[in-house]
């Protein structure tokens, strides 16, 4: 395999599953790395550079939620994957606010994960595209530190969650333009997350207390019946 071979560690505590994950990304390109247990995927992804986390929730030491916070602790940003048994919606939920970028649920369809991989890698190099001759995106008054994961509104830090961040990011890279829920979903979450929950409205509230509140102008605006945008000046008397 060459240099620009894409690497993926997989997390996962069941031999069959873990062998047939490596087999089937083996054959579509990926460069692989196996583990079974959470102290060892830690100790892995602390030392070798990935494109790709793909972790199960239920392992030994630490469990795939925990090894997610310690690694965002860490500020180790890599696109992380959920593939698990625990479909609770509380899961799901739990998942996607710690950081992840998708939830699969097992039984799953392998042709579906590569979808949702290519996916992830096609938005992710986007991104960089977007950003490759500057770490810094503005949009109002934010300035947004893209390598550092830090955001200043007015010079001021702001103390963000990762989710918070990616989707306070995504609103800044379409400043001025409405974004409904549904293209919300599509890029900040799982492509196949339920649409029907609240998600976006309840991580977009908590996204205001921290970039709107404590500040004299509000950015973040609510368009009925559209979606939110992010604009300085509050000129659409449909907006809220």
């Amino acid at each position: 395999m060459g240099d620009n071979t894409l690497k993926i560690l997989v997390v996962e505590d069941d031999p069959k599953t873990a062998a047939y994950l490596q087999k089937g990304l083996t054959e579509n390109g990926y460069s692989v790395d196996i583990s079974h247990d959470g102290a060892d995927a830690l100790e892995l992804a602390k030392g070798k550079s990935y494109d790709l986390f793909i972790f199960d929730v239920m392992l030994p030491f630490h469990s795939g939620f925990e090894l997610l916070k310690i690694l965002r602790s860490l500020e180790i940003y890599t696109l992380t994957i959920f593939l698990t048994a625990k479909d609770r919606l509380e899961d799901r939920v739990c998942g996607l606010d710690l950081g992840a970028d998708a939830y699969l649920v097992k039984p799953f369809s392998f042709s579906e994960l590569i979808a949702v991989i290519r996916s992830l890698f096609r938005r992710r190099m986007g991104a960089d595209h977007r950003v490759h001759s500057s770490d810094q995106l503005e949009a109002c008054d934010i300035k947004i530190d893209i390598v550092k994961h830090q955001v200043r509104r007015s010079g001021q830090l702001l103390d963000l969650t990762p989710l918070e961040f990616k989707l306070l990011t995504f609103l800044a890279r379409r400043e001025g333009e409405v974004l409904s829920r549904t293209l919300i979903l599509e890029h900040i979450w799982d492509i196949n997350f339920d649409c029907s929950t609240n998600v976006v409205d309840v991580h977009i509230r908590r996204l205001r207390a921290k970039v709107d509140e404590p500040f004299e102008t509000p950015l973040i605006h609510t368009v009925r019946g559209m979606g939110y945008v992010l604009r300085s000046e509050n000129s659409n008397p449909q907006s809220t």
